[in-house]
């Protein structure tokens, strides 16, 4: 079993190496597994349960004080399940897979993700904020009315654009919230990739970005899997993991296919962005335009 993971693309960490040491242990974990869904689901929870990243515990706060997770889990014979805008579950992955092995359907959101996530055995009703985005939350002036008030709040706080918002976190001017998780293994025959996030720092509530929607937090093919970071938005308008696998099946290398993939949404979008690939000769490929995005492999 192969299995690389990524702890997302956005500034430099405060802390890169107690983050890296996570980052290996996520990707050991998941090598040990027998299936690739088995190893990229317990990948992607060591990431979960770690606050140094932004899914599960640590995740973003909502323009209600809510955090709220999205997780995509998929195969090379092309099973999936995602999950979204899911309060209180710490292990968005593992909802994702109920949904991938338990329903007829590809994406279940709210409430009801939260109440067959619970239905399934995953925990539900956990406190998601960690105690330095409770503190950044107790300091802003937080709207309380409709979604029209919300957003007006939200231009300057959000950001007006992908692109401003990313100059803004490369700067130390906003949240590095951009630490969305993703693994893909590999066992010399199958595929499986998963990502999760607890989304991004102040966007509207009920907010989803690129990490469920299929083709772009994540996908996987006969030819190979990749999971995605970054500017969600830009991310979902582009596709970035399809078009990384895409390039897979065209015929290059897992690190060459990461490559081409991050330069096309660069030139289409101007935002920053990072993915991680295998392909079927057990190549991992990782690129990123962002100022970092951590990676880790490992090998049964």
């Amino acid at each position: 079993m192969r299995v690389i993971v990524h702890g997302g693309a956005g500034g430099e960490p405060d802390e890169p190496e107690p983050r890296q040491a996570v980052l290996d242990e996520a990707a050991a974990t998941g090598a040990g597994r027998e299936s690739v869904v088995d190893a990229v689901e317990a990948a992607v929870r060591v990431l979960e349960s770690s606050p140094r990243f932004n899914a599960g515990v640590g995740g973003a706060v909502q323009s209600d004080g809510e955090v709220r997770t999205d997780a995509g889990v998929m195969t090379s014979d092309r099973e999936a399940g995602a999950t979204c805008s899911m309060p209180g579950v710490e292990h968005a992955v593992s909802a994702a897979r109920v949904v991938m092995e338990e329903t007829p359907h590809v994406l279940v959101s709210g409430e009801h993700a939260v109440d067959l996530a619970a239905d399934f055995g995953v925990e539900t009703g956990v406190d998601l904020l960690s105690e330095d985005k409770r503190e950044r939350w107790a300091d802003l002036d937080a709207p309380t009315g409709a979604p029209s008030e919300h957003l007006d709040w939200l231009r300057e706080k959000f950001g007006g654009s992908a692109a401003r918002s990313a100059a803004d976190e490369s700067s130390g001017n906003a949240p590095r919230d951009h630490d969305t998780v993703g693994a893909v293994a590999y066992d010399g025959e199958a595929f499986a990739t998963a990502t999760s996030t607890g989304g991004r720092w102040l966007a509207l509530a009920g907010r989803v970005g690129d990490v469920p929607q299929i083709g772009s937090g994540f996908y996987a093919a006969p030819a190979g899997a990749a999971s995605a970071t970054g500017a969600g938005e830009d991310i979902a308008k582009t596709t970035l993991t399809r078009r990384a696998v895409r390039h897979l099946e065209s015929g290059m290398a897992a690190q060459a296919a990461a490559d081409r993939a991050v330069e096309e949404f660069a030139e289409l979008t101007g935002s920053s962005a990072g993915v991680i690939v295998l392909d079927r000769d057990g190549g991992a490929g990782a690129a990123f335009n962002s100022d970092a995005m951590q990676t880790a492999v490992a090998d049964d």
